[in-house]
């Protein structure tokens, strides 16, 4: 028992500890480097995936008898056994985990069963319904913003009279915002974002890739709008719907990057150079290699340090 808790609390290091590493150069790359937002978005969910899957330990698995040259570092073992050793503070470190752990989880089914209800509340006040380019689109009473409903199966919402608030390039901007977000799954994006969260809440780099996914999510659907020459329709819309005295109100977490958001729409550029693109996207992933190889040097092996 004593060389199993030792064993997953040195896994568990070793394997955040470069998952940090790639998360910092994440928010580096993406904050200094020009490229597509689109092109960012996709880093940040590379980056939230592989917190989530703990590579060294699966590889440990599957072909620990194949990798004799890794070495552990004992620095980090010596910590878990350590702890393994106290069993008062190996339970403690238990007790505050799960207690965030489930905390968190209770979070997240609240808000999905929130949206569930709302969303077959909407169904009851539908006022019609139609396809756009193969998306469903219902436009619903009293819904109070455009929005995406749905994981695997995504649903337009539109609110009842936002014809009539908006001209049609400008409903057309926000319908092409809004099909980028169902086409590309993006609320399944975000949940497998959240599971990674409820897991390790206690990380604050989990939580700063939750920000930037949210930024260059909205971003990236941006700039397919801007590519349909919708830009200044869309900035135009977001002002309306963004008018207190008005009833549509955007969401928190999409007003919130409002003069993000503005500032791109404006500049109407709807292409990085591809050299930009692949620049970020070459750096990154060997960055990402290396931190994986890393990970595996030093926990794809029978680690276990004796007393």
């Amino acid at each position: 028992m004593h060389e199993h808790i030792a064993r997953v609390l040195y896994y568990l290091q070793v394997h955040l500890w470069y998952a940090s590493i790639v998360c910092l150069a994440c928010w580096l790359l993406t904050s200094v480097c020009n490229g597509s937002a689109t092109t960012k978005y996709w880093i940040w969910i590379v980056t939230a995936i592989n917190f989530l899957v703990p590579t060294g330990a699966i590889i440990d698995k599957l072909w620990s008898s194949h990798l004799s040259w890794a070495t552990p570092l004992t620095y980090m073992g010596a910590i878990g056994v350590t702890i393994a050793d106290s069993p008062s503070l190996t339970m403690t470190i238990c007790a505050v985990w799960l207690t965030g752990m489930i905390f968190m989880f209770m979070r997240l089914f609240l808000r999905l069963r929130s949206e569930r209800r709302d969303a077959q509340g909407d169904a009851g006040i539908e006022q019609r319904r139609f396809l756009t380019e193969g998306v469903p689109v219902s436009i619903v009473a009293k819904r109070l913003a455009p929005a995406v409903n749905g994981v695997l199966r995504p649903l337009i919402l539109l609110p009842d009279g936002i014809e009539t608030l908006l001209n049609e390039h400008e409903l057309d901007a926000v319908l092409v915002h809004e099909l980028t977000h169902a086409r590309r799954k993006d609320n399944l994006m975000r949940l497998i974002y959240e599971t990674c969260l409820c897991i390790l809440w206690f990380h604050p780099l989990v939580w700063l890739t939750g920000s930037r996914l949210s930024l260059f999510r909205e971003l990236s659907c941006d700039e397919s709008v801007i590519r349909k020459a919708r830009g200044r329709e869309l900035v135009s819309a977001l002002t309306k719907l963004t008018d207190p005295q008005k009833a549509f109100l955007l969401q928190a977490t999409v007003s919130s990057f409002l003069q993000d958001r503005v500032q791109l729409l404006l500049q109407g550029r709807s292409e990085v150079s591809r050299a930009a693109n692949k620049f970020l996207a070459a750096t990154f992933s060997i960055v990402l290699l290396l931190c994986l190889v890393a990970t595996v040097s030093h926990t794809a092996c029978c680690f276990f340090v004796k007393k």
